[in-house]
């Protein structure tokens, strides 16, 4: 040890619990020569000096501290030990030093001889900080991408997988659907030429082939250590890294999600970043589950639009044209006439029912105030009744209701009476007892208990008149508002309707 005299120097027994430390701490006095170091101190200032200083000395104590680490004079250590030796103050700080490529947490106490100064390193520490720091901006930009509605699937992909090989630190990220035995590169952000959209290989000479047979994630950190060598994918696309997740649609396998590299890793991937791979597998299955499901949607679209089609020109106009015709020669009531056009209007009937569900739907918009009496007479005037009558409570039963789609409802009601009840039948509408709904009955022949369940299938009627549609609107019409309707025997023994399950309004 150096003789040169300093306050800052510890007592023989200090310097025995200073020496067990695991930490570094040495001593300046106030020339700043170095006046004591413990172990790690002395190692830690050993690698910072000047080679020809280290050579030259047998210890670093009694040499010049800045003449001796040059490269610390401009840095926050200097200007943070000048200031504790100037104010006489303790200071404590963390910071980086970049020649040895690690961070410390300084602590100085001074005297009026010297400074006593506490080095601690926190390289991993900080390592970890940053780690869990670029975590949560991984995670948080996975999830603001992702729920991001303006940009479409393709466009959020690539930023995803531009994101997860920054994050990941391999420069391949790439999506894969498998078919028949087959990997085929849907799409990518990567630099390797084989994992460009549109390359293709036998699954038999791709890492995914592993993949598809785990239910976690396959990762590869080290490929030629962990066996890869002699496999048919190692010699085609030489990966040393790799981790890549199964993507399944509607539970059925579609291919892989993957990111990799051709240089081998040092460190495994960690938790979070497993589940980082995870989760954006996860967000593309249900995204390719919902552009599958849109893209069926649209095909169903294009069916009724083709449907309706057919039904608007193919079948309505040559039927408009023949009530025409028939109008014209009927001049003296002909009842053979009169049965052609009794058939062309229920084909005209049929056709509106049609339409009303392929086109126009039972869908409710706007929901208002709606008096279910006064529509009710609105509705009769419209419903071809022939002369049957109406009885609408005097009472207000006003609901919240689309008052269009509710007239539908009613008029098909009405029109199912009189097809089965005929003229001379009445009809009654007024609220239920319980206040859960309202109700439409008739006095006719009713609906057998047997057939109940089967009024609102599309196709069944027991009219020879009947189109087999109206009941099945009316029950589309009620469900599309959240309620219910059910057929039972009316009071007068006809059938009765009772739509429950009503929002009513105050008046």
């Amino acid at each position: 040890m150096n003789d040169t005299p300093g306050a800052s120097a510890p007592d023989a027994d200090l310097r025995v619990v200073l020496d067990r430390m695991a930490d570094g701490f040495f001593a300046l006095d106030a020339d700043w020569r170095i006046t004591y170091t413990n172990e790690t101190g002395a190692a830690i200032l050993r690698e910072a000096m000047a080679d020809d200083i280290v050579e030259s000395r047998e210890s670093v104590e009694g040499a010049n501290i800045w003449e001796s680490i040059p490269e610390a004079v401009e840095t926050e250590f200097y200007d943070r030990y000048h200031e504790a030796m100037e104010t006489q103050e303790p200071v404590s700080f963390d910071s980086y030093y970049e020649p040895l490529d690690t961070w410390f947490d300084v602590r100085v106490s001074p005297s009026e001889s010297g400074l006593s100064i506490h080095l601690r390193d926190i390289t991993e520490q900080r390592e970890l900080e940053r780690q869990r720091e670029r975590d949560l901006k991984a995670v948080q930009r996975l999830y603001a991408v992702s729920s991001d509605r303006k940009r479409p699937f393709e466009e959020k992909l690539d930023s995803l997988f531009e994101l997860g090989c920054e994050y990941l630190d391999v420069p391949n990220g790439f999506l894969t659907r498998i078919d028949d035995g087959t990997q085929y590169i849907e799409a990518s952000h990567a630099t390797h030429e084989a994992l460009q959209p549109g390359e293709s290989c036998p699954l038999a000479e791709a890492y995914c082939k592993q993949t598809i047979g785990q239910e976690d994630l396959l990762t590869v950190v080290d490929a030629a250590a962990e066996g890869w060598s002699d496999d048919p994918a190692f010699d085609r696309f030489n990966l040393g890294t790799y981790v890549g997740g199964r993507v399944e649609v509607d539970a059925e396998l579609y291919g892989t999600l993957c990111f990799a590299d051709t240089a081998a890793r040092s460190e495994p991937f960690t938790d979070l970043q497993q589940t980082f791979v995870r989760l954006l597998t996860r967000w593309v299955s249900y995204e390719l589950e919902r552009k599958r499901a849109e893209a069926e949607v649209q095909r169903e679209r294009d069916r009724h639009e083709e449907f309706t089609s057919v039904v608007t020109h193919d079948l309505r106009n040559p039927l408009n044209a023949a009530i025409g015709h028939v109008d014209l020669v009927d001049a003296d009531g002909d009842d053979h006439l009169q049965a052609v056009k009794d058939s062309l209007s229920r084909m005209e009937t049929l056709i509106d029912d049609l339409l009303t569900l392929a086109r126009e739907g039972t869908q409710v918009e706007d929901l208002t105030a709606v008096d279910v009496a006064d529509l009710s007479r609105e509705a009769w005037g419209t419903a071809e009744t022939r002369g049957a009558d109406l009885t609408a409570t005097d009472d207000r039963v006003v609901v919240r209701a689309d008052r269009s789609k509710l007239r539908q409802l009613l008029e098909n009601l009405f029109r199912n009476a009189v097809d089965h009840g005929g003229t001379d039948v009445t009809i009654r509408v007024a609220p239920l007892a319980d206040a859960s709904g309202f109700f439409v009955e008739d006095d006719g022949p009713g609906i057998p208990a047997s057939e109940r369940e089967k009024v609102f299938e599309s196709g069944f009627t027991t009219s020879k008149d009947g189109t087999g549609l109206g009941l099945r609107i009316v029950e589309e019409i009620a469900a599309a508002h959240g309620w219910t309707v059910t057929v039972g025997e009316g009071s007068e023994g006809g059938a009765r309707f009772e739509i429950e399950g009503v929002q009513f309004v105050d008046d």
